[in-house]
């Protein structure tokens, strides 16, 4: 296939989106030909930095292919290491494009927005003559398994949570809710208390309270969730940066308690449940939640939002709600994913239906042998095959968990078996060195709820 006039060689296509374009499969393909050298570095919190150097074509003939790789690179960047600063260094031209897409209105604004949000600090693309080195800051957390314990997962579409006695688990509970439609915070608190105390009355104490939620938190505060996506701003500031820590602390005083993204935690579930570390967990339910182990068992500090990561640079393909973007992980790694390509196949959903239940309708029809259904979730897993060689070229993750609804019942493994398949036909040595895993039913619907629990150290 070509796209900006780069010839992209691709052996396997997904049934239901023949137009999908594997990202990784572009830059590798763009590379072959560029020789023009730029820098690029972002900046997030407390000097940590992220950078790379790479190269552009430099003519008139592949500007569109330019600024394609370049747009992509940065914001793979952006989106899985988090940032508030871009330098560039080598390439003026990069520099002008860069500056004109993050300023005010460009065609970047909703990336430069979420990032001030998070980071609280003006967004600038600056030049460099230098680029800053690398510089992490990963940090041990979770694990903790002693003592009467809550944990909280908070997802768009469900709220689960569990308690547990000891690391063994005495109770969990999944509960529909609808917090994306919400403008009023008190329906996200009184979710989250009622399902605190729903928990408690299984425990003879509460001993310490972790909470797993979408979205990015910083110091157990809430800087950017779409969970509150309708929640006025003022709202946001005076009630939801702190609404774990307060509902925590209105329901049992001053214990413990930690908030961490869903998606970390997730990889926190897959360390702890395979026993090994340089995990990459990925939950595919409403959103894309993903989170990163090292090596060394740690989190890493980065966003790893890899819901707003490009995976697909076909000029058409979908955008996401949110951000405006196209092609990025959201709209084929969720219940979104499955939704899109439910109409190809020919199944019709009832449009009153809501998302989580239109997935369902999707997944019953997979538990009842349909080939349309079957189609579906094919496609879905020659996409992840293609992205997870990607994602591998990020985090040189030696294992991925994957959770979440879109993973449940046979869907689940059918995607499973196919992006294996994919992995080892068209990346052998990515397939060589990465183990892709489903946990068990139960644990992979609840078990980042679970996993959340051992989160606060108890003095």
């Amino acid at each position: 296939m070509k796209v900006y006039g780069i010839d992209v060689p691709v052996r396997n296509v997904p049934a239901l989106d023949a137009a999908f374009v594997p990202i990784g499969a572009f830059n590798r393909a763009f590379l072959r030909t560029a020789d023009k050298p730029v820098g690029v570095a972002v900046e997030r919190a407390d000097g940590q930095t992220a950078s790379v150097k790479t190269f552009l074509h430099g003519t008139p003939e592949r500007a569109a292919a330019d600024r394609c790789y370049l747009d992509r690179l940065v914001k793979t960047i952006l989106w899985t290491k988090g940032g508030f600063r871009i330098y560039v260094s080598e390439n003026e031209a990069a520099y002008r494009w860069l500056k004109e897409a993050y300023a005010p209105g460009g065609a970047r604004a909703f990336d430069r927005g979420f990032m001030e949000d998070v980071y609280e600090r003006p967004f600038e693309v600056v030049w460099a003559d230098e680029l800053p080195p690398e510089k992490d800051a990963p940090q041990r957390l979770g694990g903790h398994l002693d003592g009467c314990r809550i944990g909280f997962d908070a997802g768009g579409s469900d709220h689960k949570v569990s308690a547990l006695i000891e690391g063994e688990c005495v109770y969990d509970e999944e509960v529909v809710w609808f917090p994306k439609e919400q403008t009023d915070p008190q329906y996200h608190y009184d979710g989250i208390v009622a399902a605190l105390k729903s928990a408690a009355a299984h425990l003879p104490r509460v001993d310490a309270v972790g909470v797993s939620s979408a979205g990015v938190y910083i110091n157990n505060r809430t800087m950017v969730a779409s969970l509150f996506n309708k929640v006025p701003r003022a709202q946001f500031e005076a009630r939801v940066k702190d609404i774990y820590l307060r509902a925590v602390r209105d329901t049992f005083g001053g214990v413990p308690c930690a908030v961490v993204n869903d998606g970390d935690v997730s990889a926190l579930a897959g360390r702890m449940s395979i026993g090994e570390a340089n995990v990459l967990g990925i939950a595919m339910g409403t959103s894309e939640a993903a989170g990163y182990v090292d090596a060394e068992g740690r989190i890493t500090g980065w966003l790893n939002e890899l819901a707003f990561v490009p995976v697909d640079v076909a000029p058409d393909a979908p955008p996401d709600e949110w951000s405006g973007d196209v092609g990025c992980g959201v709209k084929y790694f969720s219940q979104d994913g499955v939704i899109k390509l439910a109409p190809r196949a020919g199944i019709e959903l009832d449009a009153k239906l809501s998302p989580a239940e239109k997935l369902k309708a999707v997944q019953r029809l997979m538990e009842e042998g349909s080939p349309a259904a079957e189609r579906v979730y094919d496609s879905v897993g020659t996409c992840l095959g293609h992205t997870l060689a990607f994602y591998h070229g990020l985090y040189g993750m030696r294992h991925v968990l994957l959770l979440g609804r879109v993973m449940s019942g046979r869907g689940g493994e059918r995607i499973l078996a196919e992006a294996r398949r994919v992995l080892s036909d068209e990346y052998p040595a990515v397939a060589a060195q990465v183990a892709l895993q489903l946990p068990d039913e139960r644990f992979r619907r609840l078990g980042q709820s679970a996993a959340a629990s051992s989160l606060p150290n108890i003095e």
